[in-house]
């Protein structure tokens, strides 16, 4: 309750009772990127306009995440009134009526505006179960000064034969640059999402059209060996470990000529507070090998709210101000225009302003547009999905192989023996779950 003063008549003043806002406190769970870290700093211009709702934050590093999100919704543990998850989840959580369609964003939100890719994504049966932040594909982002100084020039759809030469040329160990950083920490979403893009540009697959694993093919060997070699040859010490995080590090402190990740990652390599070779930076489609896919993924980090919440009116309303395009007006007055979300709305590519000051976005927006998760790979497949396959198995088998691969890059299996090891795992995964006899 809250005590107001009020004057009343002959100047004597009695204390009243006026009743309090009911407060509604909401428990978002996030990951630790950087737009998301930033949209926590400005939380403070959502509660502001809505007095009545608190946010608390819950962020975790991206494997953590998913486990916790992902516990919590399967048991409806009730901890989270807003989730932050993938478009690997949402159809399927959809599909078990563990989301809460958002038909309540408001008029103004404009569900249109989406980018087709990215909308369909996050969408079942055309009704929306989750609205992006952002969404990304994957591009090659790499040093212009250096490729300069060694009489190289990046090709727009370069090949992976071109980058493993030039990754080879321009490593300097000896001054603490490295030819390449790629994703080696195990994790379905980690080492798996670059592997995997890169194992569709090779011609490999997850599956057949039967669900039989594939991982004893010569493509997956092709795609592991190349992988390993470059990394050992080309790649930063204890490269294992690193993730988006640790690599977009990295590549700021101007250690990496090339790093092939995310193109969220776009707006902080060149954002020259957080890069040191900000002004260094080039951008051009992820690799090929010829056979008509490059290594590129299809993402959106999305915000969706768990079925059960009691907390739904408020926890759309966030959802509409984080998504919204005023939200993206707000980023664009605090940090510039580079800075803002990408990859979601189709309004964004067409704005001059953001244009001007996005050298990575035509780019960007092409790698999105060129990703298929319908027809991810050269052969046809039996599921859903880039740098994944949609079914509920996947995050455990995804994370088995990971950890598979992630040992054969530090050196403690063989590529033979880390994909013998991946074959015999997701075989007995996809027997017990019934796809395969």
């Amino acid at each position: 309750m809250k005590n107001v003063l009020c004057a009343v008549a002959g100047a004597a003043a009695v204390l009243i009772s006026a009743p309090s806002i009911a407060q509604t406190t909401l428990t978002v769970a996030t990951v630790n990127n950087g737009d998301m870290i930033r949209m926590q700093g400005l939380t403070s211009e959502f509660t502001a306009k809505n007095p009545d709702i608190t946010v608390k934050w819950v962020t975790l590093e991206e494997n953590v995440l998913r486990q916790r999100v992902t516990t919590d919704i399967a048991t409806k543990g009730g901890q989270f009134d807003v989730l932050t998850i993938g478009t690997y989840e949402v159809p399927i959580w959809a599909k078990k009526n563990w989301l809460v369609p958002l038909d309540k964003l408001g008029a103004d939100y404009d569900v249109g505006d989406l980018l087709p890719k990215i909308k369909d994504a996050v969408s079942v049966d055309g009704k929306l179960y989750a609205a992006p932040f952002y969404g990304e594909s994957s591009m090659v982002m790499y040093r212009t000064d250096l490729f300069d100084k060694a009489g190289l020039k990046m090709p727009e759809s370069p090949t992976w034969d071109f980058v493993v030469d030039a990754a080879k040329k321009l490593t300097d160990k000896s001054a603490g640059v490295y030819g390449i950083c790629l994703r080696g920490k195990a994790g379905w979403g980690e080492n798996m999402a670059f592997l995997t893009a890169m194992a569709n540009s090779y011609g490999a697959r997850w599956f057949d059209e039967k669900w039989e694993p594939q991982f004893t093919s010569p493509e997956w060997k092709k795609t592991l060996t190349t992988y390993v070699d470059l990394m050992k040859q080309a790649g930063p010490p204890g490269a294992s470990s690193n993730g988006f995080n640790e690599n977009l590090a990295l590549f700021n402190a101007g250690k990496c000529a090339m790093w092939i990740d995310a193109t969220v990652a776009a707006s902080f390599v060149s954002n020259p507070k957080e890069s040191k070779v900000a002004d260094k930076v080039g951008f051009a489609l992820a690799p090929n090998t010829g056979l008509g896919k490059n290594a590129n993924w299809l993402w959106a980090w999305s915000l969706a709210v768990p079925a059960g919440s009691k907390k739904v009116d408020a926890a759309e309303k966030f959802i509409a101000w984080a998504t919204g395009k005023d939200y993206t007006k707000l980023v664009a007055s605090k940090e510039g225009w580079a800075n803002v979300p990408p990859g979601t709305r189709t309004s964004l590519y067409k704005n001059p302003d953001y244009l001007k000051v996005a050298p990575f976005a035509k780019l960007t927006l092409a790698s999105i547009d060129a990703a298929d998760p319908n027809k991810p790979t050269v052969k046809p497949v039996p599921y859903v999905g880039v740098q994944y396959a949609a079914i509920p198995e996947f995050q455990g088998i995804g994370t088995q192989v990971g950890q598979q691969f992630s040992a054969a890059l530090s050196g403690s299996t063989s590529v033979d023996a880390a994909l013998t090891a991946a074959q015999s795992a997701t075989e007995r995964e996809m027997k017990r779950a019934g796809y395969i006899k």
